[in-house]
């Protein structure tokens, strides 16, 4: 609450003009336009600002369900992370900096977020698309078990598992 009466203190006017406008918008969008002939923020329509905040609070207040997971590099080290449920595992790495890369950005593109499962785990998988395969045909160290990070979504069940990073081949 406090946050928007000491907004235009802590920054420009301009700043506040712009930021203001972005949430009026983002609030209604079924609103016209705003600019500064429409809208300008003032004492008159900080209360907007209020139930904007307020309703960005609540979202915040709704934290992703996350369970631990630990990747281990292939020299032994091992890093547990906590990881959102439904994301996927090459996101997770990178919100945490593990070294994998995913240089297509998670676009089925390439082989380098190659992560490689116990058994176990591996079979509790959807199967591999033809084209996950047609990639991971690419991927160093490649086994039984491998898959692609970016392909593999995050659920209750992973809690605890552990995942090899395999050597980049570098």
């Amino acid at each position: 609450l406090q946050y928007c009466l000491r907004l235009p203190k802590l920054m420009s006017s301009t700043m506040f003009s712009v930021l203001f406008r972005r949430r009026v918008a983002a609030a209604a969008p079924h609103l016209p336009k705003l600019n500064s002939e429409t809208v300008t923020p003032n004492a008159a329509n900080i209360p907007f600002c209020f139930s904007s905040f307020r309703r960005m609070s609540a979202a915040a207040a709704q934290v992703a369900e996350t369970v631990p997971i630990t990747y281990v590099y292939s020299d032994g080290e091992e890093v547990t992370v906590q990881a959102e449920v439904g994301k996927n595992l090459l996101d997770i790495a990178h919100d945490n900096d593990i070294e994998l890369e995913g240089a297509c950005g998670g676009e089925l593109a390439c082989a380098t977020c190659h992560l490689i499962f116990d058994q176990d785990t591996y079979d509790s998988f959807p199967e591999k698309s033809e084209e996950e395969e047609d990639m991971l045909d690419l991927a160093y160290e490649l086994t039984d078990t491998s898959r692609l990070g970016c392909q593999i979504k995050v659920t209750d069940a992973f809690a605890g598992i552990k995942l090899k990073v395999p050597n980049d081949g570098l």
